[in-house]
């Protein structure tokens, strides 16, 4: 069975007993996440999260790319959050790689040259969630007025641990 298969199945078993149908859009908690999408990584469960209550938004590394810039502007303009959490983690893939080396990669394996492209990869896992707190801020898209905290999450302990709030 395909993968897919699988997933609407479980998805025919989930509707059966779906009652979330009427959560309103806007996050009710007004925050939003930016967290990796590392499969280890469930944040409604590490964060106390339910349907609807926040904003969560996942890429590799959970950097502050354009593209999560873009899903923060919309959360905040749009839909009322008023506070963002970085959250990296540990045993993160980004620290395994440079730029170089994945360019080198994508060259080989497709024969597309992705020279200049910034995949984001990172040496120093808490200076990351630093420097991406540090984007927000310099960002003129993300008001002054929003909270901005970072943490990194252990995948080890489960444990969250603050690294700065601004």
């Amino acid at each position: 069975m395909a993968r897919f298969d699988e997933f609407l199945e479980a998805n025919r078993q989930y509707a059966a007993s779906f009652e979330a149908g009427d959560v309103p859009a806007p996050p009710a908690r007004k925050v939003a996440v930016v967290t990796c999408m590392d499969a280890r990584l469930h944040p409604e469960k590490f964060l106390g999260l339910e349907a609807g209550d926040a904003h969560v938004i996942r890429n590799a590394g959970g950097r502050i790319s354009e593209d999560a810039i873009r899903s923060l502007v919309i959360s905040e303009r749009l839909l009322g959050t008023e506070e963002i959490v970085v959250i990296h983690h540990t045993d993160c893939g980004m620290l395994t790689f440079r730029n170089e080396d994945l360019t080198e990669k994508i060259k080989q394996d497709l024969g597309v040259d992705t020279t200049g492209r910034d995949f984001l990869p990172f040496s120093n896992l808490e200076q990351s969630v630093r420097d991406d707190v540090q984007a927000l801020r310099d960002s003129d898209l993300i008001p002054d007025d929003i909270t901005i905290s970072g943490a990194i999450y252990d995948v080890k302990s489960g444990v969250l641990r603050e690294v700065v709030r601004s």
